[in-house]
């Protein structure tokens, strides 16, 4: 690849490693595998307790964690101004040619893309989640999704329901906006290698125990399972609020030695947790797109889900089991689970796994997205502002405000330190440098060149 054709990207969300989740492993995967495909990728979070500064990881890949420490729930707290000078050093240092923001509830993530739009760069927003039109929360969420989507190059959903949701909620053009589901490390998650005694059989669910997760279903639909068939067993991992519950049902129901609690389970454990089982429930009450059940189904467990948002999408009907959120329901789809279990082979599973889901395939199909970006036409201050005006009577007013103080701002620092005066990091190659952080197909990776 000719250095005319390689990105030099900024990933940007106030949720990365050594935080655990989809976004962060979306994150972290899909910027592995554009470094692998010849592109420069640098990640930018906030400060993790100690973790501050920059760090390299597998792969070369340079995480700046900046000095902002989380305000509520991992995200930073809003300055609308605070990060400008960060953000401006670090797209001229690293010669940034595109940014890249995730999640919507990120509070860094649309303070990155406002300050990269001033500065005329392009942006790619990817939301990773669903969200409501009723609740306050919802409808301030929506307000400030449309302020940073108003200005967005492209923006990409992790499925179909995701990207009706986003267009609804944003009011962004249909056409700007791609579907890339996520994937799955299938190198990392494989199936044990002989195959469970069905004498017993192990329900697995390894999720944060929190109400969207459906932890409440949960409290019903165990003691319910249970006592129909005295052969199963469950294991539960994570934690949460909702945890206390389920340890009340248990004592409840005398089921200590047929529910095995597990707290948090580290991502490095949880295909050793997944293995023991046969059945992986998921009880989500919304959901964009679960990459749970993809781990699941890599290590060959059957599963069965809530039919919310973008799971119906995720697998073929071989291989999951839907039920509505509702106890009675989930116990009903449970009982299919448990009837088609002599029909599953896990290594097959693993086999079509492998074949439906690649993080390769997301990078490449993200970079298209990319060089769409690059083809926008740019636009100054008075193009983009009619753009922020058709936000609302009041809420339009306001965000050309906020941009406009925003590019004032951009040019007292231009004037204090022109960008001449920021020294650019010279080009280091540490893709050399690997590390034993991930499992990694390097064969395929290089094809890939």
């Amino acid at each position: 690849m000719s250095d005319q054709e390689k990105l030099r990207i900024l990933m940007v969300s106030d949720f990365f490693y050594p935080n655990f989740g989809g976004v962060e492993n979306h994150i972290y995967y899909l910027s592995q595998c554009l470094l692998k495909l010849g592109h420069k990728v640098v990640v930018m979070t906030h400060a993790y307790e100690n973790r501050s500064g920059v760090r390299y990881m597998t792969g070369g890949l340079k995480v700046y964690y900046i000095p902002w420490k989380p305000f509520l729930m991992q995200n930073t707290l809003p300055t609308f101004y605070g990060t400008l000078p960060i953000v401006r050093t670090i797209l001229v240092r690293e010669k940034i040619s595109l940014v890249h923001g995730h999640q919507a509830f990120s509070t860094l993530c649309h303070e990155a893309l406002m300050h990269a739009r001033t500065m005329g760069y392009r942006v790619v927003f990817t939301d990773h989640s669903l969200y409501g039109f009723a609740d306050v929360g919802s409808i301030h969420m929506n307000k400030v999704l449309q302020f940073t989507l108003a200005d967005v190059s492209q923006a990409i959903c992790v499925s179909h329901t995701s990207k009706e949701n986003t267009v609804l909620r944003s009011g962004l053009p249909p056409e700007k906006v791609f579907v890339i589901p996520n994937a799955v490390d299938t190198a990392m998650f494989k199936p044990a290698p002989e195959r469970l005694s069905s004498d017993e059989i192990v329900i697995v669910v390894i999720s944060r125990l929190v109400y969207r997760k459906g932890a409440d279903l949960l409290v019903e639909v165990i003691p319910e399972v249970c006592r129909l068939y005295q052969n199963v067993r469950f294991i539960v991992g994570g934690d949460g609020p909702k945890r206390v519950r389920l340890e009340e049902m248990r004592e409840k129901h005398s089921l200590q030695d047929r529910v095995d609690m597990l707290g948090a389970v580290p991502h490095a454990k949880v295909r050793s947790v997944l293995i023991s089982g046969h059945i992986f429930l998921n009880s989500s009450l919304t959901e964009a797109f679960c990459i749970a059940i993809l781990e699941a189904a890599s290590c060959g467990l059957l599963t069965v889900s809530t039919r919310v948002g973008g799971v119906p999408e995720v697998l073929p009907d071989d291989m999951i089991v839907l039920a509505e959120p509702d106890p009675s329901d989930m116990v009903q789809a449970i009982k299919k689970a448990i009837d088609r279990l002599p029909q599953i082979d896990p290594q097959a599973m693993h086999l079509r796994m492998k074949k439906l889901y690649s993080w390769h395939d997301v990078a490449k199909r993200t970079v298209i997205v990319y060089d769409r970006a690059l083809r926008c036409s740019g636009q100054n201050l008075l193009e983009r502002l009619s753009r922020y005006m058709t936000c609302g009577a009041w809420a339009g007013k306001l965000f050309c405000l906020v941009m406009i103080i925003d590019f004032l701002l951009w040019h007292l620092l231009q004037q204090w330190q022109p960008d001449f005066d920021i020294e650019p990091v010279p080009n280091i190659d540490l893709t050399q440098c690997q590390h034993e952080e991930i499992s990694w197909d390097f064969n395929e990776a290089e094809s890939l060149r």
